[in-house]
């Protein structure tokens, strides 16, 4: 008989189908986590919701093979030590997802209209009507910055008060936003332009600290800004610095830690209430559900579709999802100013045909880098395979032709738009243990290796273009390590990818690409 400790507040629903299902299970809200463990050392499943799971944690547990996850975010689990320790970590995708959505829209509603001072006012035997002269949300512009599961209810919870919808996402296609009756913009767009702006973002090493205060001046005065998705992922300092002067409405619901206590961000808080989004009967039901019907159906039916550490199978070195994810990072970045690719196209030569499904989460996450914080590890890939459809990003994988000769390389394509088509085309392989670039479109025999700072700028060939690059580097105290310079001598056009050894600013890239007329100018940092 296996046990299942849950030493969190879930719905009974869990404990029930697992005990139904022959699980010892020990379901314990009340005593700390600590303890139960060590009451229970032999403890196979553990189902939590925001509770730490350490690599202490799982020491003490040494028959442990699987933490579910009530709940989407896994950023309190500890995935990657997990996997170390041959221990699976499973969520619970989108079971809390319709909770936060109508969150926002209450914070909205209550923020606009006063309800709680003007509760509060009335309480006291007070009338004070001219003073709680509110706003109406219909007719405004909404910005929603990230268009996964919430995002996208968040837009059909709205559709009501007849909003004008924009929406920042990486990767989610032109035609699906038109199906949501959302219009892709910039995150500076959003900021600038917008009445409301919810944030449903994760928090990672590309998304920590970027609500800042370059966006924060942008936002039109009494705009409202509402955060039900991570802490980190906005300065507060920032804010405070410019919140009394542009007068920007502020609602929160998370914190660095939940817990009891003094919180930083007080001060800044027209609304501010403790992680409720996910709080709610029906959301907490669902994901108590899933995480026993998903526990279950892993020992019983061997099904991993929720894992989300799932290590590589055998004979896959993991260098080569290593290099699809920048393969694919340096094809989004070239199509920097025509929109978000809404096909996907894959070349898997020599062995790597076989392992073409593990190159899918790499590929998502070079298209979207809040899918995965770190690319070591694998993320389960009929996850990926949903997350590029619920994006309308369509996936082919095409046969190839081994006789060709390019051994165990790949090639990604990053396709926009219907008619006219364009397409960014990267191939690349492992040599001698290193990630190898070997082409970008037409310019062949590049053989770059990505690691670093690159500068990689494409124009019409002419002489002296690689000397104005390097002595406008130069003049910035720039050092340049490596240089590559195919043609295309069909089109007579030239890349020329530099390496530098710190990035390069977008300024500087802006009057590189002025310099020398460039079509395509951009900075490549990939750093392992």
């Amino acid at each position: 008989m296996r046990k299942v400790l849950i030493p969190t507040k879930l719905d009974k629903v869990a404990a029930n189908l697992l005990t139904e299902r022959g699980y010892e299970v020990v379901f314990d809200a009340q005593t700390p986590m600590a303890e139960l463990i060590k009451q229970h050392p032999d403890t196979e499943v553990l189902i939590v919701r925001s509770e730490n799971v350490t690599p202490e944690v799982i020491d003490a547990l040494p028959k442990l093979k699987l933490v579910v996850r009530a709940g989407a975010g896994f950023n309190t689990i500890d995935i990657k030590y997990a996997r170390k320790r041959d221990v699976d970590v499973m969520n619970t995708p989108g079971a809390n997802s319709n909770g936060v959505a109508e969150e926002v829209v209450a914070l909205m509603l209550a923020a606009s209209r006063h309800v709680l001072a003007a509760d509060a006012s009335t309480r006291a035997g007070n009338w004070e009507k001219s003073k709680f002269l509110g706003h109406e949300i219909t007719g405004k512009t909404v910005g929603i910055l990230g268009l996964g599961h919430i995002g996208q209810l968040l837009v059909k919870r709205l559709s009501g008060f007849d909003v004008k919808v924009l929406g920042y996402d990486p990767v989610l296609s032109p035609a699906l936003a038109e199906k949501l009756n959302v219009k892709l913009a910039s995150v500076e767009e959003i900021f600038a332009e917008a009445d409301f702006i919810s944030l449903h973002i994760p928090e990672n090493n590309e998304t920590r600290g970027m609500i800042n205060r370059r966006l924060f001046e942008l936002m039109k005065p009494g705009a409202m800004l509402l955060n039900c998705a991570r802490a980190g992922i906005l300065n507060e300092d920032d804010l405070r610095a410019v919140k009394a002067e542009k007068k920007i409405i502020f609602c929160n619901d998370v914190y660095p830690k939940d817990a009891a206590g003094p919180k930083s961000i007080a001060d800044l808080c027209d609304i501010m209430m403790p992680h409720l989004g996910a709080n709610t009967f029906e959301a907490n039901f669902v994901a108590a559900r899933r995480s026993a019907e998903q526990t279950i159906e892993y020992f019983e039916q061997g099904v991993t579709s929720c894992v989300v550490n799932k290590a590589l199978p055998d004979g896959l070195d993991a260098n080569y999802q290593k290099l699809a994810f920048v393969l694919t990072k340096i094809a989004d970045a070239y199509l920097a100013g025509k929109g978000n690719p809404n096909r996907i196209e894959t070349s898997f030569y020599g062995k790597l045909s076989g392992f073409a499904k593990w190159m899918t989460p790499a590929i998502a996450a070079g298209v979207a880098a809040d899918f995965a914080a770190d690319v070591d590890v694998t993320l389960p890939p009929k996850d990926a395979e949903a997350f590029l459809k619920e994006s309308g990003v369509e996936l082919v994988n095409r046969e190839v032709d081994n006789g060709k000769g390019y051994g165990e390389s790949m090639t990604i394509d990053l396709l926009v738009g219907d008619a006219p088509i364009f397409r960014v085309s990267v191939r690349g392989t492992i040599a001698e243990g290193k990630l190898m670039i070997s082409r970008v479109n037409d310019f062949d025999c590049l053989y770059l290796e990505p690691t670093g700072h690159h500068l990689f700028v494409e124009y019409k060939d002419a002489p002296g273009v690689i000397g104005r690059i390097a002595g406008i580097l130069g003049e910035k105290n720039i050092n340049i390590i490596d240089i590559r310079a195919p043609q295309d001598i069909r089109s007579g056009r030239s890349l020329t990818v530099v390496k530098t050894n710190v990035a390069v600013p977008a300024l500087l890239v802006d009057k590189i690409r002025e310099a020398v007329n460039a079509d395509r100018a951009f900075e490549f940092t990939y750093l392992p």
